[in-house]
């Protein structure tokens, strides 16, 4: 997942100082540590898994190159501030393409995809399929239909685990909107949900 300059070590040969080479591995452990969850959240804001990869990957570059000299108890919210700023600014750029040239948008080639009629053959079977992901894709709907901010709110404080400041400092907001966003996103999801139960 990760871009092979990002996870590159230098050994002891190329480094004098030993805690440049921690501090190396200490950077890496924390990228490796958030990629599947910070992916996960971006293919929930872009629905395109591979802009999300792209988000990701130039989140975590972003973050090495201005946040990584920080301590690492800094680090989580800075990164979620920093993916943040990348979703936010692909959404922007979408909705300047969608302005400006609708007759190449993307989503409307995906469909025409000849591929994507073809059976994937490690596909337990349809049964199985039914009884363990229903619930797993109502909740991936019920997430990507959330408003973006009740969405940050929710994977920052339930699913990164950040306590409310932390979430605060990711989203560029109050802790009172935080809890606001959390609080609405909660109720939605209920809703939605309730057939789930």
């Amino acid at each position: 997942m990760l871009p092979a300059s990002l996870m590159a070590i230098p050994d002891e040969r190329m480094t004098d100082d030993a805690g440049q080479l921690e501090d190396s591995r200490a950077i890496e452990r924390f990228l490796r540590s958030v990629e599947r969850r910070a992916l996960r959240m971006a293919e929930l804001a872009t629905r395109q898994r591979e802009e999300a990869i792209d988000l990701v990957q130039d989140a975590m570059f972003g973050f090495v190159r201005s946040y990584g000299a920080r301590d690492a108890a800094e680090w989580p919210p800075l990164f979620w501030r920093v993916l943040d700023s990348r979703i936010h600014d692909w959404h922007r750029r979408q909705r300047v393409r969608g302005r400006w040239f609708t007759w190449l948008d993307r989503r409307e080639e995906d469909g025409d995809d000849p591929l994507a009629a073809v059976p994937d053959a490690r596909e337990p079977g349809p049964l199985a399929r039914l009884a363990d992901g229903e619930a797993a894709l109502a909740l991936a709907a019920a997430l990507q239909a959330l408003p973006l901010r009740q969405r940050q709110a929710f994977l920052l404080r339930l699913w990164e685990g950040l306590d409310v400041a932390a979430t605060a400092s990711a989203m560029r907001c109050s802790e009172g909107s935080v809890k606001t966003h959390l609080s609405r996103a909660l109720a939605n999801l209920r809703n939605r949900l309730e057939p789930h139960r």
